[in-house]
C-alpha cells in the first residue's frame, strides 16, 4: 500500500515521536528485582544517559536494551526495506550505547546492560547470574 504523505511530510511526522520508555521490559525487571530481593534501586532518574534504573548508594545504572534497537545478535531480523536506513540507525545506537556506557564507568559507576532477551523464563538463570553484582554489593 502506497504511503499517503509525501517522503517529507512523513519524515517530519516520524520525527516527532517520541519514545515513552521501553516499559514491558522495565516491569519485568522491576519483578525479577523484587523477586530477588533486590532494593534501592530508583526508576527514570534525571541523569546524563539516562539509565533505566540507578542504585545510587552502590553507583550503579542498569540499562534494559531492546535487542532490535541495540543491536544484540539474538535475533536474525534484519529489515529488507530500506536496508541501509537502519544499518545505520542501529550502529549509532550501538556506538552511543558505548559512550554512555563510558561515561559512566568515567564517573566510577558499574553498567549492567541487560538484553530484553535475557529477560525470558529460558534465560532467567544467566540473568540472575549477571544481577548477582547487585547482590554483592548489597543491594
Amino acid at each position: 500500500m502506497a504511503d499517503v504523505y509525501d517522503k517529507e511530510k512523513r519524515s517530519a511526522m516520524m520525527r516527532n515521536i517520541k519514545g515513552k520508555g521501553n516499559k514491558s521490559t522495565e516491569l519485568a525487571l522491576i519483578a525479577i528485582f523484587r523477586e530477588q530481593g533486590l532494593n534501592g534501586w530508583r526508576r527514570g532518574y534525571p541523569v546524563k544517559g539516562h539509565p533505566d534504573f540507578v542504585f545510587l548508594k552502590e553507583r550503579i545504572a542498569v540499562f534494559v536494551d531492546g535487542c532490535f534497537w541495540h543491536g544484540h545478535d539474538c535475533r536474525n531480523t534484519k529489515p529488507k526495506d530500506n536496508e541501509d536506513f537502519w544499518s545505520k540507525k542501529i550502529s549509532a545506537n550501538v556506538e552511543r550505547d558505548k559512550t554512555i556506557t563510558m561515561i559512566f564507568e568515567n564517573r566510577g559507576w558499574t553498567v549492567l546492560r541487560i538484553w530484553e532477551c535475557e529477560l525470558k523464563k529460558k534465560n532467567r538463570a544467566a540473568l540472575i547470574k549477571k544481577l548477582s553484582v547487585l547482590k554483592d554489593c548489597g543491594a
